[in-house]
């Protein structure tokens, strides 16, 4: 018995009867043979930790564009913390604590520089739209390894593609995914809000405070324990109503203080013209892409998808250079 066998056994004895076992994956999109050592689910994980879209979301943003101080969070540290929620909810339900990792590490994968100002000025300029968690899918499926994928199962992708509030993966553990995201970026959004000083904890509504808590501490952990304890023994991952009707509330309340928020949203529009931009340039010199994208071109995929793949690709610095190359005459830089 290999190691991996091993391992798969464990899971069969030790996890929930809800938990998707590595051995009973519904496979690869590309049959491939077993790693010796590594679940398929682990295995999906270190792909994902050491592609290179991973690493560029160090240098992308999460909500404020070029905060001052060196606490705000970027993508890469929302997907970390997205990561330690869902393994800490899975690993209490006895469920599949690889298969949460790696789909939490890969849901962001897709998305834009400048955050949601990319995506959005993308999916406006774009004919054929754009969606960071379509995006993040064929970032695993298409992009990555110079045009090979990573060739990740079913479960991860389905997660990955399925983690915004408008869908739902199959599994628990993509749901645990989809419910830690939304907890990780009202906390941590709230902490850089409060760093930034366009909130105070004394804004949050009595209404919210005294449901889920009075601090930002306490409001994470009874967001998880809730979770924890409403779905511990069911084949579901949900929470109890009253903290449910709180999380609304409070996302209701982020959106309106602070995600459209002119002190916090004040350089969105120049991020959107700066991408809506690049694409236009790119678009009408599509030979300036990299070969892996120009084969894409070749195999029939349209001009437009690819251009998304390029420009939605970049870092905030990469972006920001790339124009400056372009349409910043050398003589007026500092």
């Amino acid at each position: 018995m290999t190691i991996r066998e091993e391992l798969e056994e464990r899971e069969r004895i030790v996890l929930s009867k809800y938990a998707t076992l590595s051995s009973e994956s519904r496979g690869r999109l590309r049959e491939e043979e077993q790693c010796d050592i590594r679940p398929v689910f682990q295995r999906d994980r270190d792909r994902i930790l050491h592609c290179k879209s991973f690493r560029r979301l160090k240098d992308k943003t999460q909500v404020f564009l070029s905060p001052e101080g060196d606490h705000y969070r970027t993508r890469l540290t929302h997907t970390l913390e997205v990561s330690q929620n869902a393994r800490t909810i899975a690993k209490a339900l006895q469920l599949n604590e690889d298969l949460v990792e790696a789909i939490a590490l890969g849901h962001d994968l897709g998305h834009t520089p400048f955050g949601h100002a990319g995506e959005r000025a993308l999916n406006e300029i774009c004919p054929l739209g754009f969606e960071h968690n379509v995006q993040s899918l064929r970032t695993v499926d298409v992009l990555e390894k110079d045009g090979q994928g990573l060739n990740l199962t079913m479960e991860v992708r389905d997660g990955i593609l399925n983690h915004q509030t408008s869908s739902m993966p199959f599994t628990l553990e993509g749901k645990i995914v989809r419910l830690s995201d939304k907890i990780a970026y009202i906390h941590h959004d709230m902490d850089d809000a409060i760093r930034g000083g366009i909130l105070t904890e004394e804004d949050v509504p009595m209404s919210i405070r005294e449901v889920i808590g009075y601090s930002l501490g306490e409001r994470l952990d009874h967001f998880i324990h809730d979770i924890v304890i409403t779905s511990f023994g069911k084949n579901d991952i949900m929470m109890s109503e009253p903290v449910e009707k709180a999380m609304k509330e409070i996302r209701q309340f982020m959106f309106e203080r602070v995600y459209t928020n002119p002190s916090a949203k004040s350089e969105e529009g120049k991020a959107e013209m700066l991408m809506e931009t690049l694409y236009t340039y790119y678009l009408n010199h599509i030979d300036l892409l990299p070969k892996e994208l120009l084969d894409l071109l070749d195999k029939g995929e349209a001009k437009e998808r690819i251009v998304c793949d390029f420009v939605g690709a970049m870092s905030d610095r990469y972006a920001t250079s790339k124009y400056e190359e372009i349409f910043i005459p050398k003589s007026w830089h500092l």
